[in-house]
């Protein structure tokens, strides 16, 4: 055979078409020579989605009962088919489907492609529940089901998609955890629940940094009126409960008597006030003709070398701006306890400890599914949209991945500075 001969095999055996293509073809050529549509409620798809689950059923039941249809040796077996039932399922690309299930006599056939009881084949609770984890009413859910696959799913089926995820949640809230954190970000946000009347309910959540430099969502809470130091101390404890034993640094926004409440429950722990608000509510003290004037003044106080130095700046910053600004003063002064603690700690460690952008952004996108629902018609059901959101988020892996990595020089320093209460001196 001569190269041009070889040249021309081998592109014939390249532009030789895929099985899933040929049947393809082959679909497309049926539904000509049928007069049907593709898709839709008469569509050949849907014969097709039907013909391949009665099949697959079939075969299912051979298999259990040890013989083909109609073959004589099942003559004297002591279980036999026994006709089928009727059954519809919903589909994600062809809608509700009509399928014919196989029983056998006995009872005892399991069908697994479809099981007993199931009404949606598997991927559309999926999209039910990520639907309703971007704030979608079941309500919006029932209306895009029929828009998008033409299929008319209730909204109490929906809801009962929903529940499903209940036990799930409650699983997750209660698992234990480790017993060692290098850090713990917590903050609140405010979710309408009508409950007799809509009223602002705080939402609790906490976030935290395991000795392998892995975020964690610890739990989700619900509280009652604003958010407040009292029900943080619940907070915690349930953390404690839960097998939290230590954390080296707990990062808040400056609530009010929060750092008694961090010491009750875990008394080495170091409080740090995030200094991203420190430095925006200055700015929302402030007229904005003075911000970059502020900024430079500012910024010598949170990237002073150690404490002392700090205080030096800050009273430079008191004695410029009291006279003009004297809330701002009073803002850093009242701050000033839990805003010095991470001078005393290696460039790295500032880095990660500085302020509660872990935790914001996770807030923004729970606010996000928030304001798409409005408001909820009960605790449960926020907490419901809240954790599906937690459920969603990172599913390739890269956020966590990113995360790890920016952690991994500060665990070094870590793992120097708290040697004493690291469970191994590992560097990492």
């Amino acid at each position: 055979m001569t190269a041009t001969q070889n040249d021309q095999t081998g592109r014939k055996k390249r532009a030789e078409p895929s099985a899933e293509a040929k049947a393809a073809v082959e679909l497309v050529r049926a539904a000509k020579e049928q007069g049907l549509s593709l898709t839709g409620p008469d569509g050949l798809l849907r014969q097709l989605t039907k013909t391949v689950l009665e099949t697959a059923l079939n075969e299912e039941i051979t298999e259990h009962l040890g013989y083909e249809k109609h073959d004589l040796a099942g003559a004297g077996a002591g279980n036999i088919r026994n006709g089928s039932r009727s059954k519809t399922v919903l589909t994600d690309a062809s809608g509700p489907v009509q399928i014919d299930v196989p029983r056998d006599r006995a009872g005892t056939f399991e069908p697994q492609i479809v099981k007993k009881r199931q009404r949606r084949l598997s991927g559309v609770d999926e999209v039910v529940l990520s639907l309703y984890a971007k704030g979608l009413t079941t309500g919006e859910i029932s209306a895009h089901f029929a828009e998008i696959y033409g299929a008319s799913v209730s909204k109490e089926t929906i809801s009962r998609i929903t529940e499903k995820v209940i036990e799930e949640m409650t699983d997750w809230s209660h698992r234990p955890l480790d017993e060692i954190y290098a850090a713990v970000f917590i903050d609140a946000i405010v979710v309408k629940v009508r409950d007799g009347q809509v009223a602002n309910r705080p939402f609790y959540a906490a976030i935290g940094v395991t000795l392998d430099g892995e975020k964690d969502i610890l739990g989700l809470w619900a509280g009652a009126g604003g958010e407040g130091a009292k029900f943080w101390m619940s907070v915690l404890t349930d953390l404690r409960n839960r097998g939290v034993k230590d954390v080296f640094f707990l990062v808040c926004d400056g609530l009010k008597g929060l750092p008694e409440v961090v010491t009750n429950v875990w008394p080495r722990t170091i409080v740090q006030t995030c200094i991203i608000h420190l430095i925006r509510n200055t700015f929302r003290l402030t007229s904005r003709k003075y911000w970059d004037e502020l900024k430079r003044d500012i910024k010598p106080i949170y990237t002073a070398v150690n404490a002392t130095t700090a205080r030096a700046a800050f009273d430079d910053l008191a004695e410029k701006w009291g006279g003009r600004y004297p809330a701002v003063i009073r803002l850093w002064d009242n701050a000033w306890a839990e805003f010095i603690p991470f001078l005393d700690y290696d460039l790295e460690i500032r880095t990660v400890i500085c302020s509660t952008n872990a935790i914001e952004s996770l807030n923004a996108r729970y606010r996000r599914a928030v304001k798409a629902r409005g408001h909820f018609p009960n605790e449960q059901a926020a907490l419901k949209c809240l954790y599906l959101v937690t459920r969603s988020l990172d599913p390739t892996g890269a956020g966590r991945t990113r995360w790890t990595m920016r952690w991994k020089p500060a665990l070094n320093a870590f793992a120097i500075t708290f040697s004493d209460r690291f469970p191994a001196a590992e560097t990492y």
